[in-house]
């Protein structure tokens, strides 16, 4: 597998502002776990770092975070794990899920967020497979 994996990712959340993180990891058989690469998406700025745009609370938003580049050959037995969460703290910096400036806030709310896998609305992952 070499090129760009792609994460297409149908969420909601009961915040206006949650990220949404992704690794990729290798698996092997004896469970040890490789993270292969990593990325995230602050959700306000789905549409641009021009114009960031809060979610509505409940409603389904289409997620894309930047991708993610690797090279890796999957060994016979290995497995290929995908993450997703709502933060990757502390390699990337907080979200107090508000909406309101992050650097200066002090008081976080939880967000409540769900990944959609739905016929209408499906999350996938695309990956750049090698013959």
């Amino acid at each position: 597998m070499t090129g760009f994996v792609d994460a297409v990712l149908k969420v909601s959340s009961s915040a206006t502002d949650t990220d949404f993180a992704v690794k990729l990891v290798d698996v092997a058989p004896d469970g040890v776990a490789y993270i292969l690469g990593d990325t995230i998406m602050r959700a306000r700025y789905r549409g641009g770092y021009e114009r960031p745009e809060p979610l509505v609370p409940g409603e389904v938003a289409t997620v894309q975070p930047t991708p993610i580049t690797i090279s890796n050959t999957f060994q016979p037995g290995h497995r290929i794990r995908v993450e997703i969460s709502s933060a990757n703290f502390p390699k990337f910096v907080r979200n107090l899920n508000t909406g309101g400036p992050n650097e200066t806030e002090s008081q976080p709310i939880i967000a409540n967020n769900a990944l959609h896998h739905d016929d209408a609305d499906a999350s996938y992952i695309e990956l750049p497979v090698l013959r």
